[in-house]
């Protein structure tokens, strides 16, 4: 997909992207222990990869984001190429049941999402990020989505290295409770200084935030990114028992998606969910964006 393409597609309404992967494989029992997390479960239970995305098609999802987020070489080694090709290919067969679903591949901080003092140094943190947005690349992903990102220095290098593959770069940043990058730098000059990229993300936003405060740091970035597209989606909280689903903000469907409805008027145009987040948040949002009846959402 060009950057023009998911413009045109931004400047007719909102997309939905679909809810938590890694959250939903641990809750189903998958493999998925630190430091690799969800990308275990690309390589030792794809059949539950599988089975998450084809629910959040079913469920309306315009979106699906594959289980790149810990697919890289950092982790992986020589094996990351072979894991991230897996893990697009599966989002693609899960993709293939509606037309015109579109595929994300998922672009993480190379360390602790929330350890910003881990983020290695400026040359290592280049090629790491390099090395990922082009083995995503080559996976036939149709854009790159940036998620959960605690520093602008990585915020920006990731970004860098997205937009150098001539993909849209969509870039999520996770904030603290007074809306600060957890780093403890502005958001709103983090936003600012993507946008002065020579190749700036075609939307900005926040993600991994709960979900009842989201809407504040997305302000932010509304503030200091005029006329940009922007993308939100929240989580229910922390995890207190991952594999019974219990988060420490939980949400409802319904009220989730009354959530996001909110988010809409401050640019929002990617929606949907993380952490926590179910196929039920997602139809409960398409209902409610489409004016609809929920569709159909299978879950285990």
């Amino acid at each position: 997909m060009s950057v023009t393409s998911l413009r045109e597609l931004l400047s007719r309404g909102p997309l939905l992207l679909d809810a938590a992967l890694g959250t939903e494989l641990a809750r189903r029992g998958a493999p998925s222990g630190p430091p690799l997390w969800s990308a275990r479960a690309v390589l030792g239970a794809p059949e539950l990869v599988l089975a998450v995305h084809a629910e959040n098609v079913a469920a309306g999802a315009d979106v699906l984001t594959a289980c790149t987020f810990r697919t890289q070489p950092r982790l992986l080694g020589g094996a990351a190429v072979v894991a991230t090709r897996r893990a697009v290919a599966l989002a693609r067969e899960a993709a293939s049941a509606r037309e015109g679903v579109l595929v994300a591949g998922s672009v993480a901080p190379v360390a602790d999402c929330w350890r910003p003092e881990l983020v290695p140094g400026g040359a290592e943190l280049e090629r790491l990020h390099a090395l990922h947005a082009e083995a995503l690349a080559g996976s036939g992903v149709d854009l790159l989505l940036l998620e959960t990102f605690g520093t602008a220095r990585e915020w920006l290098a990731a970004a860098r290295a997205a937009g150098a593959t001539g993909l849209p770069v969509v870039a999520c940043a996770t904030t603290r409770e007074d809306g600060a990058l957890l780093s403890g730098e502005p958001l709103a000059d983090a936003a600012q200084a993507l946008l002065s990229l020579s190749t700036p993300p075609v939307a900005v936003g926040v993600n991994c935030v709960p979900a009842r405060r989201l809407g504040a740091s997305l302000a932010l970035v509304a503030v200091a990114a005029p006329g940009t597209p922007l993308a939100a989606y929240g989580n229910t909280g922390l995890p207190v028992d991952e594999p019974a689903g219990l988060f420490t903000e939980p949400i409802a469907p319904a009220e989730y998606a009354a959530e996001a409805l909110a988010w809409i008027p401050l640019g929002a145009r990617l929606v949907g969910g993380c952490c926590g987040t179910r196929a039920e948040h997602v139809a409960a949002l398409a209902a409610r964006l489409r004016g609809d009846e929920a569709p159909e959402a299978a879950t285990a």
